[in-house]
């Protein structure tokens, strides 16, 4: 919960420094008071997405958590179908069929444990739900703000929600070396600040369903720097798997571009 805390506060002043560069004072104040629900709500799924996938890494094996919270586009799907009426083409389907089946493989024999790591997995379906609130929320916002306004307000909205959270949790709340500060100011640097930005950019320029399948390389690139990093083996499935997401993802991209 800390780390998560951390994450979005650092990055906030080269968000705020990134904005007001671009865009000034006066358009800030005009952003919040004509957007601030729609920011608070990007802001709280996000920051609900972090606290739950922080949690459940705790109890679960991070392959279990990297795949769970990736099945956002499910919910993504299911959500612009019911809310907006559009139902997705058979080809977005098996577009997504066959990520959803690529992380599967990327899983192997580490999914569903028992005890706690049930939980964990509860938990990482229930980050999923966050995240797919998320992008649906920002694909909506990026019609009226930019990036750079978009990130500045929605995670220090994220920061103030977060920092309780992490107090409660009981959790030690500042590092105890300086390598600990490095570490958190990269997450900070490149999850926050490049990470997100570009994914609100992205999701300006993509319709959400189809920037959601396109996160699933997440799962695949988790993999391979565990692979590469820390020395984790990949197999015959994971290596089916990652190839499995990547033609999904093809697959959904023709699909939306189909008239």
């Amino acid at each position: 919960m800390a780390t998560a805390f951390w994450r979005v506060f650092l990055a906030l002043p080269l968000l705020w420094l990134w904005t007001l560069a671009s865009e000034g004072v006066a358009r800030q104040a005009g952003h919040l008071r004509a957007h601030r629900g729609k920011l608070f709500a990007v802001g709280a799924f996000f920051a609900g997405d972090l606290a739950v996938w922080h949690w459940s890494i705790l109890l679960t094996s991070v392959a279990n958590t990297t795949l769970l919270a990736n099945l956002a586009p499910i919910f993504v799907a299911a959500a612009v179908w019911l809310l907006y009426g559009q139902v997705p083409r058979k080809l977005f389907v098996t577009g997504l069929a066959a990520a959803m089946s690529g992380t599967l493989l990327l899983i192997g024999a580490s999914f569903g444990q028992g005890g706690t790591a049930l939980l964990g997995d509860g938990l990482g379906v229930i980050t999923a739900m966050f995240y797919a609130a998320y992008q649906i929320a920002v694909t909506r916002l990026r019609a009226y703000m930019p990036t750079a306004s978009l990130m500045a307000w929605s995670s220090t909205i994220m920061a103030l929600l977060l920092l309780p959270i992490a107090w409660l949790s009981g959790e030690q709340l500042l590092p105890d070396s300086s390598t600990g500060w490095v570490m958190l100011i990269g997450i900070a640097l490149c999850a926050q600040v490049i990470g997100q930005s570009l994914i609100a950019w992205a999701m300006a320029h993509l319709p959400a369903v189809f920037s959601s399948v396109g996160l699933l390389l997440q799962p695949v690139m988790a993999t391979l720097f565990a692979w590469v990093l820390l020395g984790e083996t990949l197999g015959w499935l994971q290596f089916s798997g990652a190839a499995l997401v990547l033609i999904g993802i093809a697959l959904a991209r023709r699909s939306t571009l189909q008239k």
